[in-house]
């Protein structure tokens, strides 16, 4: 359809049965596609929600539902010229109409972070299928994926990591994809140039690749393995090495997945190098995998909190991570990483949900109140409460029954890019 046969349309006039398009890139709205019929109110709010004032509308494309399509095109060519007249709201009724646009605009942002993780989980799975038949197939997958992370990452807008709901599925992806996440970021954070960061991306999804060549029960790492068991695990790292080769990825890219299991005090493996022979970009996926193995272990019994892997890594496997790299990264994923169970200074609990790079003892949470139904609960940014804090980071079995159930601590951590947009919940924490 041509442009000729469109109309333009300003978003408060939009109606049930309306075939609209979104002008816009796959990653600032959640829906699967540009352009589609509208079938809900919720449609609706979330495309009020995306920040737009007017979008294109096909009048021919409409049903009957959407009413008399010229009298929709003829509202919005003269809404301009003759606005409605502002009627008044009470107090009460801004009140509420604000939280209902906070609330879809809460959802509008999970809902493109969600739909964009599982898009990166479907190229993945699709990579390690086509590895071993088509490996420049592979590559070129990986490096459209990655080329798309970076768009965001490197935008003028502030990347930031989200939590995301539990995700069923196999762990590879999650765990390549969370790796991938922490390393792009953390890059960023360190000012790599564009080039580097390409190679640490493709390298942070690929890291793992060898383990594809390993018996099921022997890809992911176990205390109990014999000595037999731990050699083979640890035989990953040639055969991801020899199947990058197979790809044809950078030098860079090849290195980093050679050294991902290095550390710095020449503790780590296949070659015990030290730190000084590492590259920088095995120094940053070196440090994403440990803690993402920490919070997300083969064996979820072993799992520790994100606050409490943040901690070991500092304290108990320091000498094992380039200083700046780590630096950068504790400050990158603040006090209390996403995935954070935490009780406030005014003794509620909450929900660590995304990072506030800024003010590190101040991310954005949510709240248990059994006085709103968890799916209206809205994302409280703690910068700018001013009166409230965090007092303590807790272990989720802590938590209170009720609390606990509210919150839905996560068994198995899932995170993603979020672009770093700032919800006005002003007064919303009551």
């Amino acid at each position: 359809m041509t442009d000729t046969q469109t109309q333009f349309i300003e978003v408060t006039r939009l109606r049930i049965g309306m075939f609209v398009f979104l002008d816009m890139g796959w990653m600032d709205h959640p829906f699967p596609v540009n352009n589609f019929q509208i079938r809900t109110q919720e449609q609706i709010s979330i495309i009020r929600s995306l920040g737009l004032e007017r979008l294109r509308y096909s009048p021919e494309k409409s049903s009957a539902e959407a009413g008399n399509p010229n009298a929709a095109a003829a509202n919005a060519v003269t809404a301009s010229d003759s606005p409605a007249p502002a009627r008044s709201e009470s107090p009460k009724a801004t009140e509420a109409r604000l939280r209902r646009e906070m609330l879809a605009s809460q959802h509008t942002s999970l809902l493109a972070c969600e739909r964009q993780f599982g898009l990166a989980t479907q190229t993945f799975k699709q990579v390690t299928e086509f590895v071993h038949t088509q490996p420049l197939f592979a590559k070129e997958q990986t490096q459209t994926l990655i080329q798309g992370f970076l768009a965001g990452v490197l935008g003028e807008e502030e990347a930031a990591i989200r939590l995301l709901s539990e995700k069923a599925g196999e762990k590879t992806s999650l765990h390549s994809l969370n790796v991938t996440v922490v390393s792009l970021l953390l890059g960023k954070a360190l000012q790599l140039s564009k080039p580097q960061m390409l190679d640490l991306g493709m390298g942070a999804l690929l890291h793992d690749i060898g383990k594809m060549e390993l018996p099921d029960r022997l890809r992911w790492q176990d205390e109990q393995y014999s000595i037999a068991e731990k050699q083979l695990y640890q035989s990953h790292v040639l055969h991801g090495l020899n199947m990058g080769r197979r790809m044809e990825l950078s030098p860079g890219t090849l290195l980093l997945i050679a050294q991902h299991h290095e550390h710095c005090d020449g503790s780590g493996y296949p070659s015990g190098i030290r730190g000084e022979k590492m590259s920088p970009l095995s120094c940053i996926v070196a440090l994403a995998n440990r803690y993402d193995n920490l919070c997300n272990p083969g064996n979820p019994a072993m799992a520790v909190t994100p606050h409490e892997a943040l901690s070991q890594v500092f304290t108990q496997f320091k000498a094992q991570f380039d200083v700046p790299t780590m630096t950068a990264f504790i400050r990158m994923m603040g006090v209390y990483p996403p995935g954070s169970v935490v009780q406030l200074t005014d003794e509620r609990y909450a929900l660590v949900v995304a990072m506030n790079s800024a003010r590190p003892i101040k991310p954005k949470v949510v709240i248990h109140n059994p006085e709103i139904p968890r799916e209206d609960a809205l994302v409280i940014n703690l910068e700018q409460e001013p009166n409230l804090g965090i007092r303590r980071s807790m272990k989720p079995l802590q938590l209170p029954k009720a609390a606990y159930d509210y919150l839905s601590p996560r068994k198995r951590l899932c995170y993603f890019f979020e672009r770093g947009m700032e919800l006005p919940v002003s007064g919303a924490v009551s």
